[in-house]
This record gives C-alpha cells, structure tokens and sequence, in this order.
C-alpha cells in the first residue's frame, strides 16, 4: 500500500547476528547443566564454617576474572548481611591499585596476591580464585595466572582453604584447590565469554544461598 510502513518480514532470518545469538545461548545453557553441584554444595559449607569461625575470605583474579572477584567480595560482604548475625569479612585482593601497582613495580605481577595475604592469613581462613585455564603449573609452558598458583600455595602452607572456579581443564587450581568448579566447556571460539559468563552466575548463586543459609543459623 502506498504511503504504508515497509514490513520487515525476513530480516530476522536474514540477519547473521540470530545464528550466534542462538549458538552462544545453547553452548551456555548446555555448559550449566553439566555443572557439579556436588562441588557447589561443598564451596558452600566451606564458607559457612569460615563465617562460623569468624575468619577471612581473599577474592582474587585476573583481567576478566578480576572483575568477577571484586563483584563477589562486594556481594559476599553485603549481601548476605543480617540483623544482628556477624558479618562475613571479605577482602578483596585485586582492588587496592597503588598496593597491587607497588608489588607489581617491587616483586613483579606474580608477587600481587601472595604479599597482600601475608600481612593478614591465618589459619583458618579461605582464599578464592577465579580464572578462566585455571592458571599453569610448574612443568606448564607458559607463566598464565602463576600470581593465583603462588597464592593458591600459600594459602595452603598456612592452613587455610582454598575454593577455585575454572573452566576448560582447569589448569592448575583445578588440582590445587580443595574445591574447584571447572566450567566444562572446551569451545575455543565461546570459550573465555561462556566461563566467564558462568562464573558471575556460580558467584550470585553461591551468596544467595550463603544469605539464606545465615538467616536460618
């Protein structure tokens, strides 16, 4: 009809944006559901008795998975928050710029979290990691995330636990940590954006369920 609006009728179908759109919602929806809920459950109790016990959460990670660290520590720290129950304290190791700057300047990147801990970790505490390989071991090619393996180890020599949220192989962490939630997915194209992804939803689930979990205590 003359003068009426054009229809966009096909364009959907024509538009390659739709094929990816569709992949990367199937990959994630696939990945979730092989998910170990087991390990899950075992982050949690883990952080429960470090609450109980009134000791000290460390976040850490690098590049994307920096942000992801923070976001938890934040949610950790206040959101599961309740009237008159303590409080969970929860450091955040990849926030102090100047300090993370300084180590980096004096001792190198792979100094950052291992000398921000040793002026506070005691046995009892918790350090938790989040990286997307896990980073790299000893006889590894490659020095990936060797700050979080350092850390990781020290944590361990002084008698605190350790959580770990991989993905792919789950690199080093995956074996170190008491537990570890490697994202299965092996999808080099979608790989990084779906661990990720899969990362921030394990962090609102595990504090969601930590709040809830507080409040019936």
């Amino acid at each position: 009809m003359a003068g009426g609006k054009k229809t966009t009728r096909g364009t959907h179908d024509a538009d390659p944006s739709a094929a990816q759109i569709a992949e990367f919602l199937d990959q994630y929806q696939r990945t979730v559901a092989q998910l170990d809920q087991t390990v899950l459950a075992g982050m949690i109790e883990c952080l429960l008795d470090v609450w109980r016990k009134r000791r000290t959460v460390y976040v850490m990670g690098n590049g994307g998975s920096a942000s992801t660290a923070s976001h938890f520590a934040a949610d950790l720290a206040k959101y599961t928050i309740h009237e008159g129950k303590p409080r969970f304290k929860v450091l955040g190791l990849t926030d102090n710029v100047p300090l993370v700057s300084a180590w980096t300047n004096d001792g190198g990147f792979g100094s950052i979290f291992i000398e921000q801990m040793r002026a506070w970790l005691e046995p009892g505490d918790c350090l938790v990691g989040f990286s997307v390989h896990g980073g790299s071991g000893s006889g590894d090619a490659g020095p990936w995330s060797q700050n979080m393996v350092r850390a990781i180890q020290e944590a361990r020599d002084e008698g605190a636990s350790t959580i770990g949220f991989s993905g792919f192989d789950g690199g080093a962490i995956a074996k170190m940590a008491d537990f570890c939630l490697t994202v299965p997915v092996l999808v080099d194209a979608l790989g990084t954006p779906i661990v990720e992804s899969v990362h921030v939803l394990l962090h609102h689930l595990l504090v969601h369920t930590l709040r809830d979990r507080i409040a019936r205590e």
